[in-house]
């Protein structure tokens, strides 16, 4: 039959046939692989359910049955404009005398809706409130943290089309762009679900006769996660996820622009099943209440993704050692970049172009990893730039609640006077060699630009933009491009376009950066397959949904044994066992107590 010729050919080698139809949501029971590798001080145990980590799948608007769910979506989300949303601490809603509003960067008069602003006291609460669910959360299995996951992401799935049509009008994104993040959001649930299964038991060191040496890990504790609002609903649902599925509490404070997003994803978690305390979430401003919690001593660990300034001083804020605080904090810090992409002498212009004007104005620019420096070489400078300015010629400006638009609205009215000013600078410095025309009267709209006779030391080559505008460099040759690109602060994306086997080994190479990208896009990095994160002032050299992030939130623990007995020992040491969880009595040793 047709569904046995497109089996996979590892089900039928290693005989596990994973459930009919698994699509890897809420619900679903992973297939057992039969094996039996686990101990319990001598007793083996069932190994842990696992199966293949699958991405979710984007929204394809050229039909019109999709387009059709996201015009009923966008009209139901309007109808809802001007509701009032309010913090959660401890599973309860909390209103204040305070109110955030969020605006449309699209038509600014229009108030998407509101959010309660929370001060010192109601921060202080949520603290406490974590403090005292984490001593229970840490004690949960690991297997019912990966369901809250699962289920989480079911419920994203469910209200896919609402929360794309919200981010539409909250921070301005385009239909597809608006559908990616909630995919991005779905994927970072599922796999790290996957992930802790993985690695959420302790699991033997060395074969050893006569001892058992197990290392695994314990939750941190209290996670602050501080989210930005380009990815309103992925990067805070992913350093939340994070966090939870390895047993931590979590404060999770939104970005303010996008506050009401952060809102609905609090509404998804609460759906999912969290525990009262385990996850709260606070509005209110980043100098405020942000600063209190990262100096907080009860506070352990910091996730955070934004501009390099702030993290800078959460990092610098971080290292100091408080009164009665008993951790060093972990920070996993995620910041900016200044990305560049380089193209070759035998570059196919057709790909180049078309890849380079999403990574350039995607999302108008405002993304970490958007192409900042196009680098072309001297004997192609020519033909790329005729291609890219026609190119960019084409692009449709506009209210991205209309279907079609490729470039909307800058977030607010402090990023359009920001950018707008680096505009005009470059005007000095540089040629502007192509401004969009046709933009809307009315919104924070920066026409899509592109400078040409930049320099490396400019301010264009230099500074994180965060905007529509593109700076275009010509190289000597591949050596003079290749030192171009890595002079910047920043190392987080790059890009090689070329036919060469030889140029693009080199380049893999040599480009300083935590993601370089050969023949496609800068931007676009998909959870499992894209490990996400830059080094130098773009980052710590985390790497979110990659296999290795979650460790940033735990600390590992080893457990050894002499398991001689009278001058025998087992013949064989199972290469994992049950887990050791949160001890009980940490009540009233690490727990609460400790910070008394």
């Amino acid at each position: 039959s047709a569904t046995q010729l497109l089996r996979d050919p590892r089900e039928l080698v290693n005989g596990v046939v994973p459930a009919a139809g698994r699509e890897g949501l809420a619900g679903d029971t992973p297939a057992s692989t039969g094996a039996s590798d686990f101990s319990c001080n001598g007793a083996t145990l069932e190994t842990p359910p696992s199966y293949t980590y699958k991405n979710a799948s984007l929204v394809n608007f050229v039909y019109p049955e999709c387009q059709e769910k996201m015009r009923t979506a966008l009209r139901e989300v309007r109808a809802r404009f001007g509701q009032k949303h309010p913090l959660v601490i401890d599973g309860k809603e909390i209103w204040t005398d305070k109110l955030l509003k969020s605006v449309n960067p699209s038509a600014p008069d229009e108030i998407i809706g509101y959010v309660a602003e929370a001060g010192i006291p109601e921060t202080e609460r949520a603290v406490k409130a974590a403090r005292r669910a984490f001593e229970t959360w840490a004690r949960t299995p690991v297997e019912e943290r990966c369901q809250l996951l699962e289920r989480a992401a079911a419920i994203l799935d469910r209200r896919r089309f609402e929360l794309s049509a919200v981010e539409v009008f909250e921070v301005g994104k385009a239909w597809a762009e608006a559908d990616g993040d909630i995919r991005e959001a779905m994927d970072f649930c599922l796999f790290y679900a996957h992930q802790m299964r993985l690695m959420g038991y302790p699991r033997l060191t060395q074969n050893v006769p006569g001892e058992e040496s197990y290392q695994h890990y314990w939750p941190r504790g209290v996670a602050l996660v501080i989210a930005p609002w380009n990815f309103p609903v992925a990067i805070l649902c992913g350093m939340v996820t994070a966090a939870l599925v390895t047993g931590n509490a979590v404060i999770m404070k939104p970005a303010e622009p996008s506050a009401i997003l952060g809102s609905l994803l609090m509404e998804v978690f609460q759906e999912a099943g969290v525990p009262p305390g385990v996850l709260n979430c606070l509005h209110g401003r980043g100098s405020v209440i942000g600063a209190y919690l990262v100096d907080h001593p009860d506070v352990e660990m910091i996730a955070f993704t934004g501009s390099r300034e702030v993290g800078l001083r959460i990092w610098e804020s971080a290292g100091k050692t408080r009164p009665g605080q008993r951790e060093l904090k972990r920070v996993v810090c995620e910041m900016g970049g200044k990305n560049a992409v380089i193209v070759d002498s035998d570059a196919d212009l057709d790909e180049t172009i078309v890849d380079t004007i999403y990574s350039a104005f995607g999302y108008q620019g405002q993304k970490c990893s958007a192409c900042s420096r196009l680098i072309a070489l001297e004997e192609n400078y020519e033909r790329v730039m005729h291609r890219l300015l026609a190119a960019a010629a084409s692009l449709r400006v506009g209210n991205p609640e209309q279907p079609g638009i490729t470039v909307g609205p800058v977030i607010d009215e402090t990023a359009y006077h920001r950018i707008q000013e680096i505009i005009e600078k470059g005007k000095t410095e540089a040629t502007l060699a192509f401004q969009a025309t046709n933009i809307p009267d009315k919104g924070y709209f920066i026409p899509p630009t592109i400078f040409t006779d930049v320099k490396p030391e400019m301010t264009l080559s230099q500074c994180e933009v965060f905007g529509p505008v593109l700076s275009v460099l010509k190289a000597r040759d591949l050596d003079d491009a290749i030192r171009i690109a890595n002079d910047t602060d920043y190392a987080l994306t790059a890009g090689f376009f070329s036919r060469s086997p030889a140029n693009i080994e080199r380049i893999k190479a040599e480009l300083v950066a935590g993601n370089v990208y050969v023949n496609r896009s800068c931007t676009g990095a998909v959870v499992g397959r894209h490990p996400f994160g830059g080094f130098k002032m773009s980052g710590g050299g985390t790497k979110a949904g990659g296999n290795d992030y979650l460790l940033n939130f735990l600390v590992p623990r080893v457990v050894t044994e002499n398991i001689m007995r009278h001058g025998f020992a087992p013949e064989t040491t199972p290469e994992r066992r049950a887990e050791f969880l949160w001890p009980p009595q940490l009540d009233a040793g690490l727990g609460t107590a400790r910070r008394a």
